[in-house]
């Protein structure tokens, strides 16, 4: 289990230092703060009449903090949906308690995209001929959407085996949860348990849901991203993710693009195959998505319990927020 801070940063773990550039190469996140960026430690010159050149201090995130989990919805991971509502609530609770005046932002993304619920029992409501479709949500089909199928949409109804095939009652309209929400823990269940009758486009969905067209006005993450908030990114999955387009640095640098081009401003939390991030071999994908942010954490999806991995989480989330510097 690896866990990777940026350099300059305390704690038990040691810092990888590195972000992405736009081509999606490794480059140095710490800057010295007596040099400048070709790495000298002369003194500042004296520019006269204008004020010494000095870097940005940070204001921290001041407990805004977004989060979004990309969950999948393949199968085998009814196990992997159920750790993640048990881990939910200490995990926010944590958090909470680190911050004076807590704000956040809760959206779920379900890992499949382009089609909701299951085709099959969609077309036979209200007969539910299949099996499958026993106890499937047949009179909630009229509060389905256009977001319930644009990819990277947050999820607020689920429908299919594991899922409680109900909307989820997300108040205000929004594709995501806030501190106005009643009974978050419950809320937040309901749209975790994304069901296993889907698939594992974690890359692909997760850049779309940070994309302008979803998060700008009118879009269906409109509001979600806050430039005042710092970002937290929870990918879980069985699967090595072979089907989103592109690469994960690519996936990585339109994440880092989203929050203003500063990867400091991003946390990455991912569950998956492998037991720890140095285990993980070059085809896991997801795997290799987290390990581009200088902020990261990787816990094996057959751990019994994954709050050890959201405590750690936590305070990765603690270290950035007092780092971040808002656009």
């Amino acid at each position: 289990m690896v866990t990777t801070l940026p350099e300059g940063t305390t704690g038990e773990s040691t810092s990888t230092g590195l972000g992405v550039d736009s081509s999606g190469s490794s480059t140095s996140s710490a800057a010295s703060d007596t040099g400048d960026a070709s790495g000298t430690t002369a003194p500042r010159l004296d520019l006269g009449d204008k004020p010494d050149l000095e870097p940005p201090q940070p204001a921290g995130c001041k407990g805004k903090i977004d989060f979004l989990f990309v969950i999948s919805s393949g199968a085998f991971v009814e196990d992997i949906q159920e750790q993640l509502v048990d881990a939910f609530p200490k995990f926010i609770d944590t958090i909470e308690s680190k911050f004076s005046d807590f704000d956040y932002h809760i959206m779920v993304v379900d890992g499949t995209g382009g089609w909701w619920g299951i085709p099959k029992c969609n077309e036979a409501c209200p007969m539910r001929p299949e099996p499958v479709c026993t106890n499937y949500a047949c009179e909630y089909l009229d509060l389905v959407g256009p977001c319930e199928t644009t990819y990277g949409a947050g999820t607020v109804f689920n429908a299919g085996t594991g899922t409680l095939n109900k909307p989820c009652g997300v108040v205000g309209g929004k594709r995501y949860m806030t501190r106005e929400q009643p009974q978050l823990e419950e809320t937040f269940e309901c749209v975790a348990r994304v069901g296993v009758n889907g698939g594992d486009v974690l890359g692909y969905q997760l850049v779309h849901a940070v994309s302008p067209e979803l998060t700008n006005p009118n879009g269906c993450n409109e509001g979600f991203l806050r430039d005042d908030a710092l970002l937290v990114v929870t990918l879980a999955t069985a699967s090595a993710d072979y089907n989103s387009p592109g690469t994960p640095p690519e996936w990585a640098q339109a994440v880092i693009e989203a929050k203003h081009h500063d990867p400091d401003a991003i946390v990455a939390f991912g569950i998956g195959s492998y037991k720890n991030a140095d285990e993980c071999w070059e085809n896991d994908r997801v795997c290799q998505l987290v390990r581009q942010f200088p902020y990261s954490h990787w816990i094996g999806a057959a751990t019994p319990d994954y709050g050890p991995g959201f405590d750690t989480a936590t305070d990765l989330v603690e270290v950035a927020c007092g780092a971040f510097i808002p656009q």
